[in-house]
């Protein structure tokens, strides 16, 4: 059997995408062959875009992006396989080795071996899933009920991410839930905390828009637009005042008419990144909490460890998930009325590889040519 010619989007240079052909084999004996359907541009992709790296990751060869993912299986091995040809999967792209200490227990996402779709840490690379079609381990491919759709498919990686890092976090019913940043990630951490029982989600971020959606669309229950400091706080006794000041705002918020203050968090979900941000999660954190540091973005913090400290308030690293794709399919179709309507986060769609140049100057935006909100963008890969 000879395989079959695919059309990809592939990463050449920053902002460079081309849509070039490769061959693809017939899948192995223990892969599927998956017609992707449906991608969201994560944050790391639109890096990779951008500036032809990721942080310190630099891309070594011609990349193609995306890695949250869903498709239609159109080949299987001729025996044994858990698939047949029909069936829609989201894709765990995320490929360890199985075999070291790390995955026996179960903690696979920081594997040393891994192998991560669209990701250039490993070398040869992890082609992504921007492509017509992709083989992938039956393992890691997980079947969608006839309930969800391609798009929820998709949604499930953000929404692992959110998953894991609540998982992590303890988070105990009734508790005060505080979400630094309301991007798409964000947004699924108070999704996920609501889900928990959290008594009270707050939501803050530099953007008013993004906190009012998330208030509207039932994703939390508070809002609080971030002010920017003016002038710009430069020593670390300007810039830590500032992350106080804004924890000390969040503690006085009021939810629903309430006359008393929400006060500090149990659990804080830090999605951005931000070194400021990261001095008011551990300002605005109740003895004994917990920030759950999910942003990849300043690499190197100076923080308050000692206001962390005499309160001990653990600092926990979140990265990926594991072991969440079939329990956040499972929340996605069980109807859960504490969930709120995910699918309202993919605000832009865009159709076909010669599209996806666009998509991508659309997620770096603010806001598209119409003045719609950007949340995440979503790509249609049938032409």
């Amino acid at each position: 059997m000879s395989g079959t010619e695919v059309k990809a989007s592939v990463l050449n240079g920053a902002g460079d995408l081309r849509v070039q052909v490769r061959k693809l084999p017939d899948p192995s004996a223990d892969e599927v062959q998956v017609a992707i359907q449906a991608t969201g541009l994560c944050g790391s992709d639109l890096h990779y875009f951008r500036h032809f790296r990721n942080g310190t990751i630099e891309v070594r060869e011609p990349l193609t992006l995306g890695h949250e993912s869903a498709g239609v299986v159109v080949a299987v091995p001729a025996t044994g396989s858990p698939f047949k040809v029909g069936d829609r999967v989201a894709l765990e792209v995320g490929l360890p080795c199985e075999n070291c200490e790390l995955c026996r227990e179960g903690r696979y996402n920081i594997c040393r071996g891994m192998n991560f779709r669209s990701s250039a840490k490993a070398f040869p690379h992890a082609q992504g899933t921007l492509q017509e079609r992709v083989n992938h381990p039956a393992r890691w491919c997980h079947k969608l009920p006839d309930t969800l759709s391609l798009e929820h498919g998709a949604i499930v990686e953000p929404l692992s991410v959110a998953m894991h890092a609540r998982d992590r976090s303890g988070l105990k019913s009734g508790s005060t839930v505080l979400v630094l940043g309301a991007g798409a990630v964000g947004l699924l951490c108070a999704a996920a905390s609501k889900v928990a029982g959290a008594k009270t989600v707050i939501i803050a971020d530099i953007l008013e828009d993004r906190v009012k959606f998330a208030v509207e669309n039932g994703f939390a229950d508070a809002a609080f637009t971030v002010p920017i400091a003016s002038p710009r706080p430069e020593t670390i006794e300007a810039k830590l005042a500032y992350g106080q000041d804004v924890a000390e705002k969040l503690k006085a918020l009021r939810v629903d008419g309430s006359q008393e203050a929400i006060g500090e968090a149990a659990v804080t979900f830090e999605c951005t990144g931000v070194e400021s941000c990261m001095h008011t999660a551990i300002y605005a954190t109740q003895p004994g909490g917990k920030i759950m540091i999910i942003g990849m973005g300043t690499p190197v913090q100076t923080l308050p460890v000692m206001a962390a400290s005499l309160k001990e308030v653990d600092l926990v690293g979140v990265f990926r998930y594991a072991n969440t794709y079939r329990k956040a399919i499972d929340l996605l179709a069980s109807g859960d009325p504490l969930l709120p309507d995910v699918r309202k986060l993919v605000t832009q769609r865009f159709k076909g590889l010669g599209n996806i140049p666009i998509a991508f100057d659309t997620a770096a935006k603010v806001k598209d040519e119409k003045g719609d909100l950007v949340i995440k963008v979503m790509v249609d890969m049938r032409e």
